[in-house]
């Protein structure tokens, strides 16, 4: 259900709130008004009796504690019926309040499912590109891991006639990470971006990264024999 169906509904159910509630507080205004007409009758009545007891007799004295007993009861009576009026407007309004609190519930759990699938999408969409990148990477080059230039990302851009410019070359690669890139050019290294610059294959036929630029790893020269990445030479001494 959508946000606007939620607020629509609800603010529906509650379109006579109002009126309830007004009606319900005239009750026990108009109870209070009698209470007190009440407390002022007792009042003179336990006046009128304690200046009088002495010449009453007993009958009339029984009859005039019975009208102030009469008096309490409807007292009690009225009071018991504002306890009730009170009782009604808090479940009339708590009824409402567990309704908004159930809908937005189902609201949030609502959105919680859309973003879930957002979600999902969107790692699936990551993935496809990522296997995409790593099915380029694999078919776009040779499994040598010398290091040699000749078998390098830049080499095979070279020999297919793309020339890359000197400041690319001396680029460094924080520079890069601000350059536009070409969503199908497979990505390479720690820093998963494009071939520029002084490349150095890892010596590890099964790298998933395979080429690595000279900065990201700290290499000024090519060394001398077979080299390892950072990754690959973890999981070497893990063995």
């Amino acid at each position: 259900m959508a946000k606007g169906m939620y607020l629509e509904h609800y603010l529906d159910s509650i379109e006579g709130l109002p009126c309830e509630l007004q009606r319900n507080f005239s009750l026990m205004e108009d109870l209070d008004n009698r209470t007190e007409e009440k407390k002022t009758e007792i009042s003179e009545l336990a006046s009128e009796y304690v200046a009088k007891v002495r010449n009453l007799a007993s009958e009339e004295r029984a009859q005039h504690l019975k009208k102030i007993e009469n008096a309490y009861n409807k007292c009690k009576e009225y009071s018991d019926d504002k306890v009730q009026l009170a009782m009604q407007i808090y479940e009339m309004v708590d009824k409402h309040i567990r309704r908004l609190d159930a809908d937005l519930a189902r609201f949030e759990n609502d959105l919680q499912e859309k973003l879930d699938t957002g979600s999902m999408d969107s790692s699936d969409e990551k993935q496809s590109r990522k296997d995409k990148n790593i099915k380029d990477k694999r078919g776009s080059h040779g499994r040598d891991k010398k290091g040699s230039d000749q078998d390098s990302p830049k080499q095979k851009k070279t020999k297919t006639g793309a020339n890359i410019s000197e400041s690319l070359l001396a680029m460094h690669p924080s520079d890069v990470l601000d350059m536009p890139v070409d969503p199908n050019e497979p990505t390479y290294c720690l820093c998963s971006q494009v071939s520029y610059g002084e490349m150095i294959g890892c010596d590890n036929s099964d790298c998933p990264v395979e080429w690595f630029h000279f900065a990201c790893v700290g290499l000024a020269t090519k060394p001398k024999g077979k080299w390892y990445c950072p990754r690959c030479t973890q999981e070497m001494r893990k063995k």
